[in-house]
Formats: structure tokens, C-alpha cells, sequence
């Protein structure tokens, strides 16, 4: 069969390998859809030895079950299933809260990072990480595992402050932050404001709801400032879906005192913390730091009622398999509006 595969750091390769037989616990799934992810991009420019190679990769995957293992209970041949990429040991204090996310025994991993992912016709995967998605298109349910389960984790984190009439500003409309502000205008009441440097992200931002729009720039603080009023107060929530030097530095410099910033994105920026006694503090009093990761499963369950009811959708641009290395040169580019999909 064919697959996408990260073959040597930094080499992405389409190979031809052997289909997968499902394991105890397992089933074989069809392959539908697979999100291309920023994440990704990580896992192919990190250093060798880092990943496993060669490796898969798409930890956002939909599709049709082909094949049920011996022991692979609850699912049968036919059933249409989004995968919940993390793999926790299961015997961990926060595995068995259902912290698969926190798992205190199991270095970050999962489908797609520590095991074959779902760029390729098919996969196999334990049953455990399954949950329905009835007749969500795969398109539009396998970026919900992941670019809409990861904002939502941290929107359940950040939820005390999200009261009505608060101000949350989404730093970033890309495939994280476009999720963000639909996730917030159908579960909260609070203002959004988005920023983005693409005016057509900014376009899409106006379309999923959000309230105000800042073009990031020299003049994003003041802009934002001017909507969230001056210090000590500010926005009340901001969600960084980007993760860079310059987004972090806007995000604290418009966090209210008592804020949460939520560091979503992977962008490898830094921002200081530390308290000086002569000089304004660099995170304001009372504000929390905090960087979510992923989401659970009960998490993922939730963000996937929200898709079938049709108050959260996916915005894809979709590529057949044998694009998926033009997708990836998009997305490392800037030039995918939402989501890229990958549809074998």
C-alpha cells in the first residue's frame, strides 16, 4: 500500500510497504482523512534519533474500520471512527483519571509521532483510541481530533475565566486558532479578538464569529489595548496559538492582571516570568502561564458532538495522497487557509 513517510530527518517520501494486520486489541482502518499539522513539520526537522524512523506521520485520522483484531471489542467492520492520537500507559495516577494527556510514565507519543500515523491507505490502531463520528465527512472529522481538540483542552483549562462579556484574544486564525474562535463563540459569551498577520485569516476570523480583528504588527498591542482598555486591565484569557517571540510578547503585554495565557503553539518563543522589584513585572500580578497539551478522550468526545451538530467545522484544503508533499511545502509556507487534509 502506499504511504507518506518521514524515511531520514527532514526527508518526506511517498514508499510503497507492506498493509497492516491488526494486532490483539486492534482493528484495520481504511484511511479517509489525515490532517497535515504544524507538528509535523516539527517531527521532520528535529534532530536525529529524536523520532522513529521511518515513521508514518498524521496524528489526525478518520476513517472506515476494515478489520477487527482478536480482542478488539465494541466495533465491527464498516463503522465510521475518529482516532485519538495519544497513547498513555493506562496505569499512571493521570492515565486513570483520564489524563492520557499528562501521563506521567509515557514520554510524550503517540499515532503519527511514536508509531505509524495516517498518511497512508491504511493503519492499524488498538480500539481503545476509537471514537464515532456517525456521518461526519472524514475531511471534516479527522482535523477535529486535533486542531479542534487541542483549543478546546485548553478553552476547558482557561473556562473560569471565560465569563460572559470577557475579553479572550486568539493570537493566530490558522489551524488551531480558526477552531479556537468558533470553540468560544458557541460555548462561551465572551469577546473575541483575533489577530493575524494574513488579511485573509482575518477575513475567516470575521466569518467564524469573532467579534474584532487586529492585523499583528508594530501597532497590534496598542489596537488591542484600545478594545480591552489600559493596564491593570486587559484581556481577561489569551489563547497564543502560535508560540513565537512576537506573539508571545503582544500576548502578555494585553493580559489582564489575574489573566490566563495559554501557550497552544509550538513556535519555540520564550517570555520571562520572573518578577523585578524596580521595573513593571514582564507577566502581569496574579496572571497564570499555562501550556495545555492535546486534549483527552472525553474531551475529544465532546468536540466531536459539537462537528455533528454542526456548530464547529474544519476549514480544509484538501490534497490527494500523492500531494501530500506539496501539502506540507503549503502549510511550512503559510499558505494554508484552516487546515490541509490529506484524502487517500
Amino acid at each position: 500500500m502506499r504511504a507518506i513517510q518521514m524515511t531520514a530527518p527532514g526527508v518526506l517520501e511517498q514508499v510503497e510497504i507492506p498493509a497492516p494486520t491488526p494486532g490483539p486489541g486492534e482493528v484495520l482502518l481504511n484511511v479517509g482523512a489525515a490532517g497535515a499539522c504544524h507538528s509535523d513539520l516539527h517531527i521532520l526537522d528535529a534532530p536525529a534519533g529524536v523520532f522513529p524512523t521511518p515513521l508514518t506521520l498524521s496524528h489526525e485520522v478518520a476513517g472506515t474500520i476494515a478489520e477487527v483484531g482478536a480482542g478488539a471489542t465494541g466495533w465491527s467492520p464498516g463503522d465510521r471512527v475518529a482516532v485519538y492520537g495519544i497513547m498513555g500507559c493506562g496505569r499512571c495516577r493521570a492515565c486513570l483519571r483520564g489524563l492520557e494527556n499528562q501521563c506521567r510514565t509515557v514520554p510524550v507519543g503517540g499515532i503519527g509521532i511514536s508509531r505509524d500515523g495516517g498518511l497512508a491507505d491504511q493503519m492499524s490502531v488498538h480500539a481503545s483510541r476509537l471514537l464515532p463520528i456517525g456521518d461526519l465527512d472524514f475531511a471534516a472529522a479527522a482535523p477535529l481530533t486535533d486542531a479542534a481538540l487541542t483549543p478546546y483542552h485548553a478553552i476547558e483549562v482557561a473556562r473560569p475565566a471565560l465569563r460572559p462579556g470577557n475579553w479572550c484574544v486568539v493570537i493566530g486564525v490558522g489551524g488551531l486558532g480558526h477552531m479556537a474562535v468558533q470553540i468560544l463563540k458557541q460555548t462561551t459569551a465572551v469577546r473575541v479578538i483575533a489577530v493575524d498577520s494574513r488579511p485573509a485569516a482575518l477575513d475567516l476570523a470575521r466569518r467564524l464569529g469573532a467579534d474584532e480583528t487586529v492585523q499583528a504588527g508594530p501597532d497590534a498591542v496598542e489596537r488591542i489595548r484600545s478594545l480591552v482598555g489600559p493596564p491593570p486591565g486587559g484581556a481577561d484569557v489569551v489563547l497564543d496559538c502560535v508560540g513565537v517571540d512576537a506573539t508571545m510578547t503582544t500576548a502578555r503585554n494585553v493580559l489582564s492582571i489575574g489573566g490566563r495565557l495559554m501557550l497552544i503553539g509550538l513556535g519555540g518563543g520564550t517570555t520571562p516570568v520572573a518578577a523585578v522589584a524596580d521595573a513593571p513585572p514582564p507577566v502581569p500580578f496574579e496572571a497564570v502561564v499555562e501550556m495545555p497539551f492535546w486534549g483527552t478522550r472525553a474531551e475529544l468526545y465532546e468536540v466531536l458532538a459539537l462537528g455533528r451538530e454542526g456548530l464547529i467545522h474544519s476549514a480544509v484544503q484538501t490534497f490527494p495522497l500523492d500531494q501530500t508533499i506539496e501539502a506540507y511545502r503549503q502549510l511550512r509556507a503559510g499558505e494554508i487557509e484552516g487546515r490541509a487534509v490529506i484524502v487517500p
